[in-house]
């Protein structure tokens, strides 16, 4: 019995020191360029001295504006898709806990007590004896030892789908901010076009009135008349437009906050609206494997590559082990006695011959890795592409931005004097509608690139892996 015991133990210890059959990994040559793009869109796009990169600015100091602080804050607390995937998380890492345990033997406690009494009949004497029985036994269960690491291999495949779904979460939460952010900022945007429409509907009436007031008393011909209604009607159009968007808007925040939002923390306009701009890109695009998308790709490459260990463990054979300790007494008076000790060893090794299914198994998984290898370049590309569209924005906006200004002052100017010679009787009320629509649009226009250029703010924050924990 004492040879058995010596013999388990070294199966143990075997079974401590195995190894797995899984390839060594090898992180994938990521097809993207070594440096961020250069030429004239980038010029601007260097940081200040001293900038800190994206992924060690806490979103509460990229986005100061109290009111989107707290927006932010409550959809981390209330949105499903986040939720989801911190519950994808939680269910990785019992998956992994089962493929730890597989590791380790089930231990399994039995016993059982038996009393009966033999009648005269059968036993031949006045006296009816009464034999009284007891077991106990501790055993091991259908433990297979891990020669060759499949079990091994299953975990750390368990463990790198565990470390993926953390980053899908952390993915989760980036999209998530910038998701929040980028919908008040194109409220804030609708809010601020939608008070240009409405000013600008009110000088369009103001205007028709004077028209139709001229046109009464002879000054001015119908023709003036219906421009100027065309004029009012536009705006009118716009108006009822932007109505709707700012409506739309404010139910995709409460779709992402997960609540109805307070109105006192809706924005009123883009100037209203504050972003930390000092953001570092990095020297090199390595950054970029900091990214959570981009470790969440790895990690699932890492997992394909420990499933081909446990393929090929299949090939070999499968050993497991079955042990029972007991003791058996026929008198229940020797219960706190030392009783007759019994053991168990039983072994069963199945020796794998030939099977196609585990062939073509093997077969599968190595695909599968290839499959990944190529999922984890794609996203490096991906994410090189949104960094490098970022930063071409943010190297030409800012003089986008001046020109858009200009082209609103010039075009104010253009409308003032226009309508001045009108009243003066030197230009027809022609000129004055088009410098009416020109001002219009150049106004609209600044909306649209003081949108896009905080919209990008929010954008490279991201794409640079800022927002997560």
């Amino acid at each position: 019995m004492n040879n058995q015991r010596f013999l388990l133990l070294g199966l143990i210890i075997i079974f401590l020191s195995g190894c797995t059959l899984a390839p060594e990994y090898t992180r994938p040559t990521a097809p993207i360029p070594a440096e961020w793009p250069s030429g004239p869109a980038y010029e601007d796009t260097l940081a200040e001295p001293g900038a800190p990169a994206a992924s060690a600015i806490h979103w509460r100091q990229f986005f100061p504006d109290l009111r989107l602080q707290k927006l932010i804050e409550t959809a981390l607390q209330n949105n499903l898709d986040l939720r989801a995937a911190a519950l994808n998380v939680e269910r990785a890492l019992a998956v992994y806990g089962i493929r730890r345990v597989e590791l380790l033997p089930t231990v399994d406690a039995a016993a059982s007590y038996y009393k009966a009494r033999i009648p005269v009949d059968i036993s031949g004497n006045e006296d009816t004896p009464t034999i009284e029985q007891f077991d106990v036994n501790l055993g091991i269960t259908s433990w297979e030892i891990d020669f060759f690491g499949r079990l091994r291999s299953l975990k750390d495949k368990a463990l790198e789908e565990y470390f993926a779904t953390e980053q899908g979460r952390r993915s989760a939460q980036i999209s998530l901010v910038s998701g929040v952010a980028g919908v008040y900022l194109v409220y804030a945007s609708d809010r601020e076009r939608l008070k240009l429409a409405e000013s600008t509907l009110a000088a369009q009436e103001a205007s028709y009135n004077l028209i139709r007031r001229r046109y009464e008393v002879g000054l001015a011909g119908e023709l003036d008349l219906r421009q100027a209604q065309t004029r009012a009607d536009a705006a009118r159009v716009d108006v009822a437009r932007f109505t709707r968007l700012v409506a739309q808007n404010e139910n995709a925040l409460n779709l992402l906050v997960g609540s109805t939002v307070p109105s006192e923390l809706l924005p009123e306009d883009l100037s209203s609206v504050g972003l930390r701009g000092d953001i570092s890109p990095g020297i090199s695009s390595e950054v970029l494997l900091r990214r959570p998308d981009i470790l969440q790709a790895e990690n699932l490459l890492k997992a394909a590559n420990a499933n081909i260990g446990a393929a090929r463990a299949a090939f070999f054979p499968r050993i497991s082990l079955t042990a029972v300790f007991g003791t058996a007494s026929g008198d229940l008076s020797r219960l706190f006695r030392p009783g007759q000790d019994a053991w168990t060893f039983a072994p069963q090794i199945v020796m794998p011959i030939f099977d196609a299914r585990t062939w073509w198994a093997l077969k599968a998984t190595k695909v599968d890795r290839e499959i990944a290898v190529t999922q984890y370049q794609k996203t490096i590309q991906t994410a090189f592409r949104e960094v490098a569209d970022a930063l071409a924005m943010n190297g030409t906006v800012d003089d986008q931005l001046a020109a858009q200004e200009s082209l609103v002052h010039a075009s104010s100017e253009t409308y003032r004097l226009s309508n001045a010679r009108y009243l003066k009787g030197i230009d027809n009320f022609l000129v004055v509608l088009d410098s009416q629509r020109s001002l219009y649009e150049a106004q609209q226009g600044l909306i649209t690139v003081n949108l896009a250029r905080l919209g990008n703010q929010v954008k490279l924050y991201a794409v640079l892996g800022g927002g997560a924990d």
